[in-house]
């Protein structure tokens, strides 16, 4: 029998379709394949097994009985920790949130749910999404499934890694400066943030609310447009949300399979994201990518974007500003921890000071007291309001160059899958990790990262980030998808057909040294 966890979801849905297979047994194959490997990755925080078995049968039931079911009916799905689920823990990956089970849906797995997906359990990731390589996560690091010594990238790592671990045909992430394109870059794997306000955030714990945005994780880019037709849509418990009808993500992929699809679009390559400190190997890939698009009729054009050079610096005042004002809501009062001071009297401002230091890690920790400071009398213009006025620089060098480009591209990340260990001691170092996805957070613009092959020096995924305006999610789909096709044509398959099999026996000797 075809080893179900190996298929794409589109795939999986059409068997699920004709009746070939049944939702029991496509969540079962999923579930044997976490029991088996998760042990080792580490993607899933939670596994709602019984759960799973018991919607996939209701599937099946409402299958049998002609009812009618959505297109992705019966195919599991996994969902980052950082949104809230009524059923399964949310949370976010710290200590604060143990255990804590909401009393609602996010409005994203609300979606899912409608649409008759099987929900696996909840992924692991950064704490409150602080971070880039998901050693952050108070419940300890995921591991990348192409070297189980190297990171998943962050803060999405957990979703990434099981989908590129075949854990999940495809999972729902959030990117708030890059936490779905990053480690999509570093597991293989293929992941989007939509336009701002394109998804709604209800229900998303929030980090910085005017840069969090959910979106799809997959191995393909119309597996990815699927999920995101599913979750895509105005709502109105988001006052962010926009009101737009939006096109179908699954058909502009679709459209990206003919011929002529690449056929005069105009690639702007950012000169700005594309420099010193990028590794070799990335560099040589993302070329690769630059002449097959060429060479199939796209016009590449340097672009130059002189804020972006600003971005990191805009982004990680703005951002733990942000969080300073979000995270205040664990106050040891309304929900989650509660720690009592070990000596003197036991008053909320004692409780509340000895809760958010157990309950926080060092990083969280680290945010909140620069957003603070960010944000107080006397700095508030200097630091804050200028790295707005940057931001303003920034959505304006994107309007410049989509006056001249289609689509924006460059590398998903500036090197492969790091080692677990080297970025921890010095946070810039981390920090500059999302150079390249960082300025389509502050602009609101979609984004969208995919694979372009392995690094000759260490045989690592290395990964394209494509940019378009805003509402123009469908235009990342279509090109997405054709330089999808072409590189799979190289390839002979899927890049993620070259990962390792991780089977006990490798997965020891890596560990171990055993053979």
């Amino acid at each position: 029998m075809t080893d179900l966890t190996r298929l794409s979801a589109s795939a999986l849905a059409d068997l699920l379709t004709v009746g070939e297979v049944s939702s029991v047994e496509a969540t079962r194959a999923h579930l044997d394949r976490i029991e088996s490997v998760d042990a080792d990755v580490h993607a899933f925080l939670h596994v709602a097994g019984e759960n799973a078995i018991r919607t996939a049968a209701e599937i099946d039931g409402r299958r049998a009985a002609g009812d009618p079911l959505g297109a992705l009916a019966g195919v599991p799905v996994a969902i980052k920790d950082v949104l809230a689920t009524h059923d399964m823990p949310s949370t976010s990956g710290s200590r604060i949130l143990e255990g804590w089970i909401p009393p609602y849906d996010a409005t994203v797995v609300r979606k899912l749910r409608e649409a008759d997906l099987v929900p696996l359990g909840k992924t692991n990731m950064d704490e409150f999404a602080m971070g880039s390589s998901t050693e952050h996560s108070a419940y300890g690091p995921t591991r990348n499934p192409w070297d189980l010594e190297r990171i998943p990238g962050g803060s999405g790592g957990g979703s990434a890694a099981a989908v590129s671990a075949f854990e999940a045909p495809f999972a729902l992430g959030s990117d708030t400066g890059g936490s779905i394109r990053q480690p999509a870059a570093v597991t293989g794997s293929v992941g989007v943030k939509p336009t701002y306000g394109g998804v709604s955030r209800y229900g998303a714990i929030a980090l910085a609310s005017s840069l969090d945005q959910v979106g799809p994780v997959s191995r393909t880019v119309l597996d990815a447009g699927l999920l995101h037709d599913v979750i895509a849509g105005h709502d109105p418990f988001d006052s962010t949300s926009l009101t737009d009808t939006w096109p179908s993500m699954a058909d502009a992929a679709r459209a990206g399979l003919r011929d002529d699809a690449l056929r005069g679009v105009r690639v702007g390559v950012v000169r700005e994201l594309n420099g010193a400190g990028f590794q070799a190997g990335v560099k040589q890939r993302f070329d690769e990518a630059l002449a097959l698009l060429q060479d199939a009729g796209a016009e590449i054009v340097e672009v130059d974007a002189p804020s972006f050079e600003y971005a990191v610096a805009a982004y990680y005042l703005i951002l733990p500003a942000e969080a300073s004002s979000n995270l205040a809501r664990f106050d040891s009062v309304r929900f989650g921890l509660r720690v009592n001071p070990e000596e003197g009297p036991v008053t909320v401002e004692r409780v509340m000071a000895a809760t958010r230091d157990a309950g926080f890690g060092t990083e969280v920790k680290r945010r909140i007291i620069l957003g603070t400071y960010a944000l107080s009398a006397g700095y508030y213009d200097a630091y804050y309001g200028s790295a707005q006025k940057v931001r303003t620089l920034i959505q304006r060098d994107f309007s410049a160059a989509f006056e001249k480009v289609d689509v924006l591209v460059s590398p998903s990340a500036p090197t492969t899958a790091f080692k677990f260990g080297e970025k921890l001691a010095d946070p810039m170092a981390m920090y500059l990790n999302d150079i390249t996805t960082i300025p389509a957070n502050l602009a609101g613009v979609p984004g969208m990262g995919l694979p372009i092959g392995l690094a000759p020096e260490d045989g690592l995924p290395v990964g394209m980030q494509l940019m378009a305006p805003a509402r123009a999610d469908a235009r990342l789909y279509t090109i997405g998808a054709a330089l999808e096709r072409l590189l799979e044509q190289q390839w002979g398959g899927p890049l993620l057909s070259q990962a390792p099999d991780l089977s006990a026996t490798e997965m020891f000797a890596s560990e171990e040294g055993a053979v």
